[in-house]
Formats: C-alpha cells, structure tokens, sequence
C-alpha cells in the first residue's frame, strides 16, 4: 500500500452511502469508474481500512471531503458476548451465498391481480418515494387543505396531488435504522421491501448485510408458534450459531412485511416478539411495513414514514417497464391517460396503475364506458387484493358486507359532494356511518355503541380498502375525487334505483361543472338511460325556455344549418353555428358538433374565417363567390406572419378591434353570420351553460352507456332547437 491505510467514520459512512444515492451510483458502477475491485469499496463502506490514496479518490468522486470521512483508528465492534476472534466477515460472505438462491426466489418475482404469470421484480420495479411525515397527523384545517390543492380547474382537483417533501426509498432505509414504512392498500410496500431484499443480496446495497425477509402472517400461523429468532433460522438457514453471530454483530437487514396482515388473534404476540427481537439486536437495519391506520400500534424506536403517491414520472416509468416489448405501446398508455385526468387520477396508487395497464393491454384503449372500468377498480380494493394473496382481515362490525360497505360510501359520497365537502371531518364521517349502521338488523340502539362502532368502522374502511383516508388530523376524504364521484353517481341509479326523485335531484346539477363526470357515471351504470337522458335534455331545454331573445337566436340558428346543404345530421350543423357565435373573439370550440359529426362542409369551413386562429388559406382553389374571395385574401394580407410571436402579438392589439369589425362585415354581407346580438351579461351566461349541457348530453349518449334507438334518435333530432318547435315535435309524435 502506498502510504497507511485510511478508515471511514459511522458518520462518513453514512454520508457516503448518500451521496451513491444522490449520483444513483452502486458499488460495483463506482469501482469501474475508479477502475478497481469492488472489495476496497465494500472496505471503504464499513470502516475497513483501505489506501489512503484510494480512500482518497473515492471521496472525490463522492464529493465529499476525505477529511471529514476519515478517522485514524477502525470504529470499534459492536458490544458482543462472542469470542471476538470470530471472523464475521467470512460468516456474513458465506450466509449471503447461501440464502441468495431462496431470497431470489422469494423475492425476485410479484403477481398482482389477473396477471397470467409472475412478473419479474426488475422488469416491472419502479423507485418508491418516502414521506417523512405521516399524511393523516398533519395538523391541517380543512381551508389550508384545499389551499394545498394543485389545481386551478375543478376538473384537475388535486386531492392526490397535495404537496409535501418527498425522499427516495432507498435514503430513508440508510437514514433511519428502525423504519416503519406506512402505506394505503396498494401502495407498493411489499414491493419495496422485496426490492430492498433482492439489492441487498445483489451487493448493490448494504452488501455488507444479509437481508433477512419475514412475512409477518406466515410467522404468525407457523403451528407450533416459535421465536422470531428461531423462525428466521428455519427459513434462512442453519446452524444458529450462524445467523445469531450475524444479528449479534448487527449485519442483518432484518424486513419484516405486513404487520396489518397479522390475525387479531396473533397480534399480541407478534408485536411482542418483534419489539423483544428489535431489542435483542439493536445494531441491526430493521424495516418494517404496514397499513396506515391499521391499529394503534406502539414502537417507540422505529421512526415511521409513508410511502407517497405515484407522481407523472413513477406512472411513465412503470409503464414504460410494463408495455415494454408488447403489442402496445407505453407511448399510447400515457398520452391516453393524460387526456382523461380522472382515470390518471387512479394511476397515482401502484395498484390500481397495475390495473389500468392490464386493461389497457386488452384493448389497446380504456373502455368507453368509465363506470365499468372504475367498478373493476373497486372489486380489486375490496375484495381481490386481500383474497388473491390468502388474506382474511377481521370485518370491525360483522353485518357489513361488501355492498353494504359500497351503499354506506355512496351515502356519505352524495351527502358530502352536494355540500362540496371534498374533505370532511372525523366527527362528520362518523356521523354518517351511525346513522347507516342504526337501521341494520340486530344494530345496537345504545348511542354510545353505535358511535365506538362508527369510529371502527371508518378506520376499517381505511385499513382494509383505502376508500376514505386521513389527510390530516381527524379530516378525511375519499382517497381519490374519481371514487367519491362513482359513488355519488352509484347513490343514483343502484341504492335509490334511479327512482324518478333520485333522477330529478341529480338532473337539477346539470349546469354545475363539477357534477359532469357524475352524470357520465351514472348513465354508464344504469341498465338503461333513456329516463335519465330524457330528464337531462328537458332540464336543458328550459335553461334558456323563458328568454325571448334567445329563443329568436335558437331560431336562426336553426335557419341558417338549414340553409346550408349537407348530409351530415342537422343537430351537428346547429351545433356549429350555436358555437361560432357564443363569443366572436376566442378561439372556436367545435367539440360538440364534432362529436355529432366526424367531418364538415368546405362551405362551413368558410365560415371558420370568423376565427383567427381558423382563417382560410385562401391560396387553395375554393368554389367561393369572386367578391367574397378578394375581400377575404385583403383581410388576410393585413396579418403580419405569425412566426414571429411577439410582433404578431404586438400587432393584434393595436389591429384587433378593427380587422374583426372588418371581417365581420364582410361575413354578414356574404354568409349571413356575425350578426351582434348584444346579448346581455346574464343571456351569455345562460348561452353558455345551455351549450355546456347539451355537450355533456351528448358525451353521455356518446359513452357506450345503454339507451333504446327510439331515445337516442329523438334526442339528436332534437338538440338545440326552440323550445315551440320541440313541443310541436313532441305532439306530432
């Protein structure tokens, strides 16, 4: 060796081992850097002496200082009762050897649902996030959560997108030495702790440990119900000399997985032998995971963390891994999912993003009929996650069953979204679930009972399904604003049975923005919409009934599609010029006549002139009358190229109320359309609305939901016409 060997600190370890996750760096990837074995490095990561001249440069590399890493003599062995002559290296070395072939096989494979075969750990693993603090203790109101909230628009709600620092997996595990690892169903825990086990025995992390793993269910029902010690030996490998001097010497990576799983039975027990053994060898790594809202556990020396939420990189990264090398394309995954924000919304729990893959890979698309997709969903979180892998969860209050568990959320969904209670108090949850749990059969009538009851059963909810959660402290919410609109659509049509009362309340929302994806829900569920849809297309009709101006404007809108000669269906062509002229100064929004019509007239196209960002190119040869052309090729000669933004910009602030006005002359003179209504402020609002309502109308009828052919023809040939001529219609027919 070239000058006297170097050793590293406890704490320069530690800032060692966090500077490879910073720079994503393994043992072996920093060795081949400094072009030498990995046995130095190993050295340099347990306060084993190494050359001073490499100590060095693996501490450059790192950029860390060598002088705050380094001390003069090796950290001293753990306090043992063994003979100190005991080379634990060479035991650690060969007890990994030995139980690598059962961690890889334990370990290195997961199945999740109808998955036809087990998937590789490190084709499907994607990096899980931590959350220092426990999600459900913040010390919140309600008004700083919806502050918290990241969206500008109801329709990107962020409930799962409320913001708090997050840690990779990996640093939280070198950070803490006793971790409780917290998480929904779901979450990805199990995962995570595999993941720990197969990077631990592969030398990519704490390879100087022998990670030991232990299914806290399976230890729980071993018949003959031995120690924590003596199980991990009958699993791992013996003699227990072996696996005793390697927890003594505090070189295991101990994880233990699913406490929630644990039978109430077993539970005593099970928590005792942990402490006792976490006690017993403190100089070891232990982890350890479970449910949020389990039970009120106690271990006063494991800091507990939560595993976070997916955000838009772990969702691209899983699915990149997932449709890698299939018929699909992770490309088409993504861009599908980023134009529906409530199904992303789900993709957020690794779980449920499993899920969609497996659904997607069937068909290439997510099903047209959203409710069904959701229900899917549901059934996994309720019943197939636990019943796949043999979990049986004790029910907290016996008579409720599965449905009635989905009829207590779809009441607490309805009451709390027509309050717009997003998030909703403790008290208020539990409130809800006395009132439902009374007038079960056999429910105990003492007020008392029935509120401990309520308060197991809401923490039931959130332990086993993770339906409703904790976002702060004693304040709840469903856990994704997709569940919580399923079941305020579900109240509708399965509990109340789409009764005409139930229909009339949910077609008085038709106008509010936040109910559309419950009106897209509750058609999908209903056996039949045509009674929903008929209610739907009467409320909107009279949104704009009473006002005579706007009735005279449904008028010539009609006029003016028939005035036009195409083979496309009135309603589209009515839908075109209803929203040409809601606002002459925007951008134009065709959505609805499109969703009538795939394709439009070149004579409508003309009329698209009205729209800036929509002007002709009028160098292509148009069947258009000669005058019309030429003063339509000025107008557009006095637009500036729109290459470069800031002129054209500049330009259309000076120019704008001119060049329109200019236009807008010309379109009334030739084509009978930019007429100024001078519609009030209150008629544009109801315009506006009357438009909205009938474009839900139409997604409804466009969302594979089930309505009669008679239904969906009367509808169509009746949308967007004057109120006299719907009644006319209706008495001819």
């Amino acid at each position: 060796m070239s000058g006297r060997s170097l050793f590293s600190s406890p704490e320069g370890i530690q800032k060692a081992k966090r500077a490879l996750i910073r720079y994503s760096l393994t043992q072996k990837a920093l060795a081949k850097e400094l072009e030498v074995t990995r046995q130095p490095i190993g050295k340099f990561l347990t306060g084993k002496p190494v050359d001073r001249n490499l100590f060095v440069q693996i501490c450059d590399r790192l950029d860390l200082e060598w002088e705050e890493v380094v001390v003069n003599e090796p950290t001293s062995e753990p306090e043992v009762s063994q003979d100190n002559s005991i080379d634990i290296d060479a035991i650690v070395q060969e007890v990994r050897e030995k139980i690598k072939p059962r961690i890889q096989e334990h370990c290195g494979t997961m199945r999740v649902l109808d998955t036809p075969q087990p998937i590789g750990l490190n084709d499907i693993y994607t990096s899980v996030n931590i959350l220092e603090k426990i999600t459900g203790q913040r010390r919140l109101g309600i008004d700083e959560l919806l502050e918290q909230s990241t969206s500008q628009d109801f329709d990107l709600f962020g409930l799962n997108r409320i913001t708090e620092k997050r840690v990779p997996g990996l640093q939280a595990v070198e950070k803490h030495s006793k971790l409780m690892i917290l998480g929904k169903p779901g979450a990805g825990k199990t995962t995570f702790l595999k993941y720990l086990a197969i990077q631990c025995i592969g030398g990519e992390f704490q390879a100087e440990r022998v990670p030991i793993f232990v299914t806290l269910k399976n230890f729980a029902e071993v018949a003959n119900k031995p120690g924590l010690l003596q199980h991990i030996t009958e699993e791992t490998i013996n003699p227990i000399s072996s696996i005793r001097d390697i927890l003594t010497y505090g070189k295991a990576l101990v994880l233990l997985d699913g406490l929630d799983e644990v039978r109430e039975e077993d539970s005593d027990r099970i928590l005792k032998e942990i402490r006792d053994f976490s006690d017993r060898f403190p100089n070891n790594h232990f982890v350890m995971t479970c449910r949020i809202a389990a039970r009120e556990y106690t271990f006063e020396k494991f800091t507990e963390v939560e595993v976070a939420d997916f955000n838009d990189d772990q969702i691209s990264n899983f699915a990149n891994n997932w449709f890698k090398d299939k018929a699909v394309k992770p490309e088409t995954f993504i861009k599908r999912l980023e134009e529906n924000n409530r199904i992303k919304e789900l993709a957020a729990s690794p779980l449920l993003l499993t899920l969609l893959c497996l659904a997607f890979e069937e068909s290439g698309d997510f099903p047209a009929n959203r409710s069904e997709l959701y229900k899917e969903g549901l059934d996994a979180l309720l019943k197939k996650w636990d019943a796949k892998r043999g979990i049986q969860r004790d029910q907290i209050y016996k008579k409720l069953s599965v449905q009635r568990k989905e009829d207590l959320l779809s009441k607490m969904a309805l009451t709390t979204f027509e309050g717009s209670e997003y998030f909703f108090k403790q008290k208020v949850a539990e409130h809800y679930i006395t009132e439902y749990i009374r007038n079960l059969p056999g429910a105990n009538t003492d007020e008392e009972a029935l509120q401990l009851d309520s308060e197991q059963v809401l923490r039931s909810i959130e332990h086993h399904h993770g339906l409703v959660v904790a976002r702060a402290k004693r304040i709840y919410s469903f856990s994704h604003l997709t569940f919580h609109e399923y079941f305020t659509a579900r109240e509708f049509v399965v509990v109340r049975q789409s009764s005409e009362e139930a229909l009339q309340n949910l077609v008085s929302h038709i106008t509010e923005k936040r109910w559309r994806e419950v009106f897209l829900l509750a058609v999908g569920m209903s056996p039949s919409a045509d009674r929903l849809l008929l209610l739907m297309k009467e409320k909107i009709d009279f949104i704009v009934a009473d006002d005579q101006r706007l009735q005279e404007f449904l008028l010539w809108v009609k006029e003016k599609s028939l005035s036009v000669k195409l083979s496309y269906k009135p309603a589209a062509v009515r839908a075109f010029y209803l929203s040409l002229c809601l606002d002459f100064s925007r951008s134009l929004d065709l959505s609805l006549c499109l969703h009538l019509s795939r394709s439009l007239d070149l004579s409508l196209c003309l009329d698209l002139s009205l729209c800036l960002d929509l002007c002709l190119d009028l160098s292509r040869s148009l069947d258009l009358d000669p005058e019309l052309k030429n003063l339509l090729q000025k107008l557009r000669e006095q637009l500036p190229s729109t290459q470069d933004k800031q002129e054209f910009q500049k330009w259309w602030l000076a120019n704008e109320k001119t060049w329109c006005e200019e236009l807008r002359e010309v379109m009334i003179k030739y084509r009978n359309i930019g007429h100024d209504w001078q519609f009030s402020n209150e008629q544009n609002e109801l315009l506006q609305q009357y438009y909205d309502a009938n474009q839900l109308l139409v997604d409804c009828l466009n969302s594979d939901c089930y309505v009669s052919r008679e239904v969906r023809q009367q509808i169509e040939d009746t949308l967007l016409l004057p109120i006299a001529e719907i009644k006319q219609r209706q008495q001819q027919s």
